[in-house]
């Protein structure tokens, strides 16, 4: 994993950036659909949920189309911010 840090206007962002296997990605790309369901549920915007999570939009972005893995402190932060358990989030339809 590759841990940086990228400022953006005044604030610096976390982003880390996990290299994912192949054989997950449709796991991946499940989790993402979740986010965007639940990001859009809660009528927020990538840049509006970054900014509540605390990291970058182009890190939300990738969330959503399953491009990286995901830390557990990502995770339950979005958790906190979209107002669902962790459960809700892996529950792939």
């Amino acid at each position: 994993m590759h841990w940086r840090w990228r400022r953006s206007g005044s604030k610096d962002y976390y982003t880390g950036v996990r290299h994912l296997k192949q054989e997950y990605k449709a796991l991946y790309e499940k989790f993402g659909l979740n986010v965007v369901y639940y990001r859009k549920r809660k009528r927020l915007t990538q840049l509006q949920l970054a900014e509540l999570v605390d990291i970058d939009r182009s890190h939300i972005s990738a969330i959503e189309l399953g491009n990286v893995g995901v830390s557990l402190d990502v995770i339950f932060r979005l958790c906190e911010v979209l107002e669902i358990t962790p459960k809700e989030l892996f529950d792939f339809r």
